[in-house]
């Protein structure tokens, strides 16, 4: 009970956090003081050692942790328990989801999806409102959402197909410059004009946004009604993610003396199922314990179902577990066989993929049936108390090989992970004199196998950390501790000081020939 106290009085004396801040730290110090599900003492182990890792959801998480409500099914029925009537214009829509907004919750305590606006918005645009009109509209929103959203997890997705509401946000992102909320643009070969994804690049040169998703291989994984949330993690519309547990690959081999092949073979299906234990413990605590889809009314409207959630199995640490089992093989050779730059090394990392994506879809787990009855993959983007430890499958920050490599050495990973990947690549100017290259190296990234292609522009304001976007200039006031609106600052700061995301291997966009003849 003195510690609870000394870390609550700590919390609210602290200068450099906002009062919404204070208050959603105290809840979450709470959380801390009800007892874990139960867990084997192996498991528990692992967890204390932090080799698996339950994300700092809380003891007892009393929500789910992403939740994709049919925004489309509440403006088409509207909503009893905010006592409001479906909308006949868009001013009357654009309330109707703000109020919404602030009624969603998530591990963050706010909405990490949005809506497909264009989708949800479109009917809603009268023939007769001019360009200049709706753009006034939607930028009033915007500003909304910015200031009434705390966090940059807040999503929204676009696309495929052409719309003015999109064309719309693209113009209101360029003209506000704002880290909130963050888009995804969904692209179809045959479908998505290329001058909209060139729209979507000109975007990214002023605010580093939108994402790039490869919608094939996303209705492939989850049907049509799918959305990317948060960062980048993709679920299915009306469902969502219980919880997203992770597997620290750096440290299970760490914690493994033997060779690659006895790694994949005795050391993965160990963690593997200690992850999954934590996993399934959270979920029976959440849907059975808490009672969450029982009460909530998001579910007894019918706006979310439980039948389509599943569970996220997220891993990080892939280029340090294949460089340490490089070096066990025999193989490092003084640091060249390593990830990203060796061909050994990549098929390595292939292997290690394919065999954490079999040993999970192996493992029933319960209340899944949206990933029916499994957990999604996941590579897990970091957060800013990891060691020394790289997100997900990327290559490390600022050990990127050339824009080509990069993209063939990740691109073979993008299958397995249905709940969502991202590897960012960070260029120099001159892509701002040929935005349609970039459109190229979109749809040529896609084409090789790429789920998600994510970039941004070296000498932006904005950083993209993990999946979400902060502005240097708000990182600049954290260091000088000055209080900022958005919670996603602070992560970004610690992510910053401990991995330098700012130093990414910038790649300039150029054409050559590679093997000339």
């Amino acid at each position: 009970m003195q510690e609870l106290t000394r870390r609550a009085r700590n919390i609210v004396q602290d200068g450099t956090l906002a009062y919404d801040q204070k208050v959603r730290r105290l809840a979450a110090l709470a959380t801390e003081s009800i007892p874990y599900p139960d867990l084997s003492p192996e498991a528990q182990a692992a967890l204390d050692a932090r080799v698996i890792c339950d994300l700092y959801e809380g003891n007892a998480p009393y929500t789910a942790r992403y939740i994709l409500p049919d925004y489309d099914k509440a403006l088409r029925n509207g909503l009893q328990y905010l006592e409001l009537e479906p909308p006949t214009d868009l001013d009357d829509a654009l309330a109707f989801l703000q109020i919404m907004y602030a009624h969603v919750p998530s591990v963050t305590t706010y909405p990490v999806y949005l809506g497909d606006l264009d989708k949800i918005l479109e009917r809603f645009v009268p023939p007769t409102m001019t360009d200049d009109e709706l753009d006034r509209t939607l930028r009033r929103f915007w500003i909304g959402i910015d200031r009434m959203v705390p966090d940059a997890f807040a999503h929204l997705d676009l696309g495929p197909h052409d719309s003015r509401i999109t064309r719309s946000i693209f113009r209101v992102e360029r003209s506000l410059r704002q880290a909130v909320p963050n888009i995804t643009l969904k692209v179809e070969p045959g479908v998505t004009p290329d001058d909209l994804i060139e729209d979507g690049v000109r975007t990214v040169f002023e605010t580093g946004k939108p994402h790039f998703v490869n919608h094939p291989m996303m209705v492939a994984d989850h049907g049509e009604r799918y959305a990317a949330v948060s960062c980048y993690n993709s679920l299915k519309i009306g469902g969502g993610a219980h919880t997203l547990v992770r597997l620290n690959l750096k440290e299970a081999a760490l914690r493994f003396s033997g060779r690659s092949e006895q790694f994949l073979a005795a050391a993965l299906p160990h963690w593997v199922e200690l992850t999954a234990e934590l996993a399934e413990a959270r979920i029976r605590s959440l849907v059975e314990g808490q009672g969450f889809f029982d009460t909530h009314w998001l579910a007894t409207e019918g706006l979310i179902e439980l039948d389509r959630f599943s569970a996220m199995f997220g891993i990080f640490g892939l280029a340090e577990c294949v460089n340490i089992l490089m070096e066990r093989d025999g193989k490092g050779r003084d640091g060249l066989g390593r990830y990203g730059h060796d061909i050994e090394a990549d098929v390595l990392a292939i292997r290690v993929v394919e065999r954490v994506a079999e040993l999970v879809a192996a493992r029933p787990m319960p209340y899944c049936e949206g990933g029916q009855g499994r957990c999604y993959l996941h590579s897990q983007g970091g957060i800013d108390l990891d060691d020394h430890v790289t997100a997900g499958t990327r290559i490390p920050v600022g050990d990127e090989p050339d824009l080509l490599q990069h993209i063939t050495t990740c691109a073979p990973h993008h299958h397995h992970f249905a709940a969502g990947i991202s590897d960012i690549f960070h260029v120099d100017d001159t892509a701002v004199r040929n935005p349609r290259a970039m459109v190229d190296i979109i749809k040529g990234a896609l084409y090789q196998g790429m789920r998600d292609f994510t970039f941004n522009l070296d000498s932006n304001e904005f950083v993209r950390i993990t999946g979400y976007l902060v502005r240097k200039s708000d990182l600049a006031k954290i260091a000088h501790d000055t209080a900022v609106r958005h919670t996603s600052d602070h992560l970004a700061a610690g992510s910053e000081n401990a991995y330098h995301l700012t130093h990414r291997a910038v790649q300039r966009v150029v054409s050559y020939e590679r093997a000339p003849r």
